[in-house]
């Protein structure tokens, strides 16, 4: 007698395949494209909202205020760029964020090799209290800031934003980077002082190629945050030519509150290059992120 053998059923047993299964009805779900729909709407409305609003005439934004313009008129953005006040702030305003992002990473990575790579006592209280920093926002911390910075004789200079930025922007930095200097192999590092290669040259050479993308990453988020930046130097500046591009929002609408049309322009002009930065290296950012969370 002849034994007939069962067809076999493959099923996706494993976590992973449950949940790619999951993934894909999600994103086939009309509920989950409207409400993608809707949260990309509130987000990017009032941004487009602005954009429009300076091509518009003041008449316009008062007799329709939601709608478009009859006759594209670029004149408000032309106003903004032609004229000198614009520029300068856009200087300052990367002068401040590049020397936030080079001194939050290289300081943090510093910190971060420490951390990850010795064995001492006291390191996890160490970088515990990094951790914490992540806890205190600059609001709480604006008045000691504003008397230090002023006892240091860094009022109204942009070294009195720089620094106090960098030290703010070193927890997330360390954060993010510890995970990807601990997932480097010892071997590699045993390999290189084999070699004759010093712990610096290791640094230099080999750490700091391979955490590449989460050096990328936090100088990217240091960056941005310190373009947008606005308590800080509200508090520290004084100078309308050391105004960064927030600041230079406020002074310009205050000074042309009548000119709606030309403050939107400004406006406009002003959230340009934070959105255009994020968009071109979003994807360094999330890669970023998703390495130092597997680290």
């Amino acid at each position: 007698m002849m034994a007939t053998l069962a067809p076999t059923v493959s099923r996706p047993t494993s976590r992973t395949g449950r949940s790619r299964g999951a993934a894909n009805r999600a994103r086939g779900n009309p509920g989950v494209w409207f409400v993608a729909l809707v949260v990309i709407a509130l987000m990017l409305g009032p941004v487009i909202y602005i954009i429009i609003g300076g091509f518009r005439t003041n008449s316009e934004i008062t007799t329709d205020p939601a709608g478009f313009p009859s006759v594209w008129n670029v004149n408000n953005y032309l106003d903004v760029l032609t004229g000198g006040v614009f520029w300068q702030q856009v200087l300052n305003s990367t002068i401040v964020a590049v020397a936030t992002a080079v001194g939050a990473v290289t300081l943090g990575l510093m910190a971060s090799y420490v951390l990850a790579r010795y064995s001492f006592r006291g390191r996890g209280v160490l970088y515990a209290l990094f951790a914490a920093g992540l806890m205190f926002p600059l609001t709480v911390a604006i008045t000691p800031l504003y008397i230090m910075v002023r006892n240091l004789g860094l009022m109204n200079s942009l070294g009195g934003i720089i620094l106090p930025q960098i030290a703010f922007a070193l927890p997330v930095t360390i954060i993010i980077l510890v995970p990807f200097l601990r997932a480097i192999p010892d071997e590699i590092q045993e390999a290189a002082f084999i070699d004759g290669c010093s712990r610096l040259g290791f640094f230099w050479r080999m750490v700091v190629r391979l955490s590449m993308p989460g050096v990328i990453t936090t100088g990217i988020l240091a960056f941005i945050g310190s373009w947008n930046a606005y308590l800080l130097p509200l508090f520290i500046l004084n100078n309308d030519a050391m105004f960064t591009l927030p600041l230079g929002v406020q002074s310009f609408s205050s000074q042309y509150s009548v000119d709606t049309a030309k403050v939107m322009a400004f406006t406009a002009l002003s959230m340009l290059p934070a959105l255009l930065f994020f968009s071109i290296f979003e994807r360094r950012i999330v890669g970023g992120l998703t390495g130092a969370v597997k680290g």
